[in-house]
């Protein structure tokens, strides 16, 4: 008799009872119930992964819901779940030099522009971390501590007024093309993020869901 595992914890699972004429299992390890195969595809045990690469490879909410045949609310529900699975990593190398830059978006309607500060490590491009929200010192403030506590070599940004006034001036740098890396990701993610694009009927409607996205594509 072939051994039926659990999607989950891959314990070793039992028979328990059917439900609309389909054979349900339970994992004797984690307990939980489940079916080999659901009428709704959104239960199935590789939905979150196929819903994160989507995401990741420029699909809209609307268009995820069409391939996968789920609705739209699922969509969004599952992208919150995945996203809140996720850690930032931990980086931990100090000395290093960094490159911080800004991208805008829409949150709601295209009268409500909202920014997106992000720091990515200059030889392995790793993010170190982002923000969402309007252009002050306020928003961008904690990103740049974190940063700071990595004791940095230098930190490369563009000419907003708001970088020296939180930036120590012995390690801050700007200067013509010294944020060609993070510009080139800044194109990266507007090709890969279509809420991102510039020309495009995609926009956030919650700041948490354009959050999630990009925690996803960052480090998902």
């Amino acid at each position: 008799m072939e051994k039926i595992y659990c999607p989950s914890c891959r314990g070793i699972s039992v028979k328990n009872g059917k439900q609309n004429e389909r054979q349900r299992y339970r994992c004797k390890q984690c307990q939980k119930s489940f079916q080999l195969e659901y009428t709704y595809k959104a239960y199935n045990s590789g939905t979150n992964n196929l819903i994160k690469s989507l995401l990741k490879e420029g699909c809209g909410i609307r268009s995820i819901s069409r391939i996968i045949n789920i609705s739209t609310k699922t969509v969004l529900s599952r992208m919150l779940k995945i996203s809140k699975a996720i850690k930032s990593p931990y980086f931990q190398k100090l000395g290093c030099k960094f490159e911080v830059d800004e991208l805008w978006s829409f949150i709601d309607n295209k009268d409500n522009v909202t920014w997106i500060t992000y720091a990515i490590e200059r030889q392995t491009k790793t993010v170190i971390d982002f923000t969402v929200g309007r252009k002050t010192s306020e928003n961008i403030r904690p990103l740049i501590n974190k940063l700071l506590l990595l004791y940095p070599k230098r930190i490369y940004t563009d000419r907003l007024n708001i970088y020296p006034s939180i930036i120590p001036k012995a390690i801050h740098k700007r200067f013509q093309y010294c944020t060609n890396i993070i510009e080139r990701h800044n194109l990266t993610l507007r090709t890969h993020i279509k809420r991102l694009s510039r020309k495009t009927i995609c926009f956030s409607k919650r700041e948490k869901y354009l959050k999630a996205h990009l925690r996803i594509y960052f480090w998902g």
